[in-house]
């Protein structure tokens, strides 16, 4: 299980670094995802993720930090459902509104998010 908590925070990483290069294209994935069925298939992942990063943490480098990130990570995709398609499309506007320069840097959150994950759950080198 770690290895896979290693390649989504992997991935994380790497839509943020996406995110940062071009911030057209995390939004433009989030308009196609603001669908009923697209939120639920989020919550599903975002309370799958969650899960990984509690089941995990207990053997990892970070495991408070991992286990409230997994309890915030089930909560909002809980709540992603009952947020709704027209706020979650008000949010993404908003969102866009702030600019380019705004994006990237909040483009940095998944970014730090992601490498942070990778670096708890990866293997530990073995002293020399």
């Amino acid at each position: 299980m770690k290895i896979l908590v290693l390649i989504i925070g992997i991935i994380i990483a790497l839509v943020g670094i996406v995110g940062v290069a071009d911030p057209s294209v995390p939004l433009e994935i989030g308009r196609s995802l603001l669908t009923t069925a697209a939120l639920y298939v989020v919550a599903v992942a975002r309370v799958g993720v969650g899960l990984l990063l509690l089941a995990v943490a207990s053997g990892s480098r970070a495991p408070a930090v991992l286990r409230v990130l997994g309890v915030v990570i089930v909560i909002a995709g809980i709540v992603t459902p009952l947020f709704g398609v027209e706020r979650s499309q008000a949010v993404l506007n908003w969102w866009a509104g702030q600019g380019a320069t705004m994006m990237r840097l909040t483009m940095c959150l998944p970014v730090v998010l992601g490498l942070f994950i990778a670096y708890a759950v990866a293997p530990r080198r073995a002293s020399s």
